[in-house]
C-alpha cells in the first residue's frame, strides 16, 4: 500500500511538473485590436491559442501631445474601452499575459529627449500598468507589459523608455517588456533599447523585409541564417514573429506545413526559444490551430 501511495504520489508531482514547464514554456503570442471584425478579446483569451495578447496600439504619443490609444472599430477610448477591464482581468486570470503595444507603422509618434521618455513611462504605468490615474482608458485592469512597435521615426530615448518602466519592477517582475523589430539585423530603431538587456521577449518580424533577405521566400535558409543572428541578442526570449495567413502581410507567410516541418525542429534548438507570434488575430483563421502542438 505504501509503495502504491508512492507511486501515485510521484505520479501527481509529475503531472504537476509538467503542467508547470508547459506554462513556463513556449507559447504563440498574437496581436489584437486594429480590426473590428476579429472578435472580442475574452474569446481571444478564451480559445486556448494563445500565451500572449498584444494590445495595438497606442499609436500616438511624445513630444508633450497627450497619447491616443487607438483599438480600431473595438471601442473609443475616451468613452467605452473601459469595458475592456473585466475582458482582460479574465485574459490574467487564465494565466495569458496581456500587453499593450505603443507605435506601429503610422508616423504619430517619437520621443524628443530623456525627460520626454520618462514623462511617457509615467503616464503608461499610471494609466494602464500598476499606478493610478483618474483617466485609465482601459478601465482599472493592471497589464502585464508594455510591447515596443517602433516602426517610424528614430531611435532616440526608447532605451531610457525601457529603463524607466524596468525601474518600477522593484525586485519583483510587476512590468514585462518586449519588443518587435524588424528582420534585418540589428533592427535600425530598437537596437539601442534592445541592447539595455531589459527586455523579456523580442518577436522579430520575419515578413514585409523582401529585400533584406531575412524572411520566408519559398526557402528556410534565408530565414534560418537570420534566426541565428537574433539568438545573440540580450533578451530572455526570442520570438518568430510571422503572419497567420498570406493575407496578413505582403510577404514572408510560411505555410503551416513548412513552418513545423522545416523551421521550428531547428529554431527550437536555441535555448532563447520562446514561442512563436503571430500577426493578427483578424487573420488567424485556423494557422494557430495548426501550429500550436508544434510551438
Amino acid at each position: 500500500m505504501a509503495a502504491r501511495i508512492a507511486s501515485v504520489s510521484l505520479l501527481i508531482s509529475l503531472v504537476i511538473l509538467a503542467s508547470f514547464k508547459s506554462s513556463q514554456g513556449s507559447q504563440i503570442a498574437i496581436y489584437w485590436g486594429q480590426n473590428g471584425n476579429e472578435g472580442s478579446l475574452v474569446d481571444t483569451c478564451n480559445s486556448g491559442n494563445y500565451g500572449t495578447v498584444i494590445l495595438a496600439f497606442l499609436s500616438s504619443f511624445g513630444n508633450g501631445a497627450t497619447p491616443v490609444l487607438n483599438l480600431a472599430g473595438h471601442c473609443d477610448p475616451t468613452t467605452t474601452c473601459s469595458s475592456l477591464s473585466s475582458e482582460i482581468n479574465a485574459c490574467k486570470q487564465a494565466g495569458i499575459k496581456v500587453l499593450l503595444s505603443i507605435g506601429g507603422a503610422t508616423e504619430g509618434y517619437s520621443l524628443s529627449s530623456t525627460d520626454d521618455a520618462n514623462q511617457l513611462a509615467d503616464y503608461l504605468w499610471n494609466n494602464f500598468l500598476g499606478g493610478q490615474s483618474s483617466s485609465r482608458p482601459l478601465g482599472d485592469a493592471v497589464l502585464d507589459g508594455i510591447d515596443f512597435d517602433i516602426e517610424t521615426g528614430d531611435k532616440r530615448f526608447y532605451d531610457d523608455l525601457a529603463r524607466a518602466l524596468a525601474g518600477h519592477n522593484n525586485g519583483q517582475k510587476t512590468v514585462y517588456l518586449s519588443a518587435a523589430p524588424q528582420c534585418p539585423f540589428p533592427d535600425a530603431r530598437l537596437d539601442t533599447a534592445i541592447a539595455t538587456g531589459l527586455f523579456d521577449f523580442v518577436w522579430v518580424q520575419f515578413y514585409n523585409n523582401p529585400r533584406a533577405n531575412c524572411q520566408y521566400d519559398g526557402s528556410t535558409d534565408n530565414l534560418l541564417n537570420s534566426w541565428n543572428q537574433w539568438t545573440s541578442l540580450q533578451a530572455n526570449q526570442i520570438f518568430l514573429g510571422i503572419p497567420a495567413s498570406d493575407q496578413a502581410a505582403n510577404n514572408g507567410f510560411i505555410p503551416a506545413d513548412v513552418l513545423t516541418s522545416q523551421v521550428l525542429p531547428t529554431i527550437k534548438g536555441s535555448s532563447k526559444y520562446g514561442g512563436v507570434m503571430l500577426w493578427s488575430k483578424a487573420f488567424d483563421n485556423g494557422y494557430s490551430n495548426a501550429i500550436k502542438s508544434s510551438v
